[in-house]
């Protein structure tokens, strides 16, 4: 057993995830941070409870999980509000209605861009909107109206007279009253604007502490590949496959189950860092430029800074990380090789390898078990790929590839259903 007490913070994890949704520009680093700070800072002004504020604020770290192109997230940077900004928000709240933890934070996620419309806002289709959900909208829609490239004080006072002029027909006159009171202060725009900011999120001492055992963590980051993988229809099951076919190759390795289920974590994680990769590049039917491919190929850099800020994931996240590295070095972006070459990193090396070429893609078909044996085998001759591992998949290829099947068949049931509502594109 590798670690004895393995557990994740709910703020450590909305913290990191928020930033892999946002990598995906430079226009939206640290947008939901920033946004989370501002409706903290207007419900603490409010007097909202201290639970009240959390759900606000772990809200308000995920609000845009449901964006799924590049474009779209561009769009919401636009202050002007349309119909087609509900989508996101409606996919954000069924991606994580069902993780019992974060069933009120969906909730709020959901309705984050109603309007207030002089009080009716406050139904939508016969279901009462969180109060939540209002502070939130304001939130975002003051943080969109910051130029962050630009000296922010002297911003202040047009923003503030802007959300003013809106107040009870796009927000709630209330909580603009406490925007407004929160604006006359300095520090609130040069912290929501401080390239710092996550230092200042780290001060905050009242948030409720919310800490995940490994089964939940176990659940929460199964729903996280879905936030990766739906994003490309080409895609959409392959976290679900290389997490399946990596711990049938750790218990055939004679892992624990709490090793089984670290290694689950990390297939779910190991493209955590695609999430900085736009959509429009997954999609791509032609050939990737050198540009768009060094931008496909910074992916797992990305997923290893991301879980280098949770303590306990440093297992995990070499797991994860260095699942495109090879055991001669060749790999990226480490080029580790050898005895720094995990036993678990080499499984997920396999197990990413033998899934990505079973699965259809823009540019092929996928192969049949004899040929991707066969590709495979190749690699661990050329110490690509480590032969012990590969090994274990040609003497169990049928368990192993059932166990992928399997995975990939659920995992497709529920893409198709998020299709079918009309929120993936």
């Amino acid at each position: 057993m590798l670690i004895d007490d393995f557990h994740l913070s709910l703020f450590d994890f909305a913290l990191s995830l928020s930033a892999a949704i946002d990598a995906v520009s430079p226009m939206l680093v640290d947008h939901q941070r920033r946004v989370a700070y501002i409706a903290w800072s207007i419900g603490k002004e409010l007097g909202l409870t201290i639970e009240q504020r959390g759900k606000l604020f772990f809200a308000s770290l995920l609000h845009d999980v449901g964006s799924i192109s590049l474009k779209e997230r561009l769009d919401i940077l636009h202050f002007d509000e349309d119909s087609s900004f509900n989508r996101h928000a409606e996919l954000g709240y069924l991606l994580l209605r069902d993780f019992e933890p974060l069933s009120d934070e969906a909730r709020i996620i959901r309705y984050h861009h109603v309007q207030w419309d002089n009080g009716n806002g406050h139904l939508v289709n016969g279901e009462v909107v969180p109060a939540e959900s209002l502070i939130l909208h304001l939130a975002d829609r003051i943080s969109v109206l910051i130029d962050y490239d630009h000296e922010v004080l002297g911003q202040a006072r047009g923003i503030t007279e802007k959300i003013k002029n809106l107040s009870g027909k796009v927000f709630v006159p209330e909580f603009v009253d406490a925007f407004v009171k929160l604006s006359r202060k300095e520090f609130f725009w040069l912290d929501t604007s401080s390239p710092n900011l996550e230092l200042e999120l780290h001060k905050i001492q009242d948030l409720p502490l919310v800490i995940f055992d490994i089964e939940s963590i176990q659940k929460l980051t199964k729903i996280l590949s879905r936030i990766i993988d739906f994003r490309s229809r080409f895609t959409a099951t392959h976290s679900s496959g290389v997490s399946a076919t990596s711990v049938a190759l750790a218990r055939l390795a004679g892992f624990s189950e709490k090793e089984c289920s670290m290694m689950a974590i990390a297939g779910y994680l190991h493209d955590l860092g695609k999430l900085a990769v736009p959509k429009e590049i997954l999609e791509k039917t032609d050939k990737l430029s050198m540009e768009e491919l060094n931008i496909v190929r910074s992916h797992t850099y990305h997923t290893y800074r991301i879980l280098s800020h949770m303590e306990d994931f440093k297992t995990i996240n070499q797991w994860a990380s260095f699942h495109h590295e090879r055991l001669d070095g060749s790999g990226y972006p480490f080029h580790i090789s050898g005895f720094d070459f995990p036993l678990g990193s080499r499984i997920m090396a396999v197990s990413d390898v033998f899934t990505a070429i079973s699965e259809d893609r823009p540019y092929r078909e996928g192969m049949g078990i004899e040929k991707a044996l066969s590709t495979i085998a190749s690699m661990a001759k050329n110490h690509s790929l480590d032969p012990y591992v590969v090994s274990l998949l040609e003497r169990n290829v049928q368990f192993v590839d059932d166990a992928r099947k399997s995975a990939q068949i659920d995992a497709r049931k529920e893409y198709e259903n998020f299709s079918k509502l009309g929120l993936l594109y």
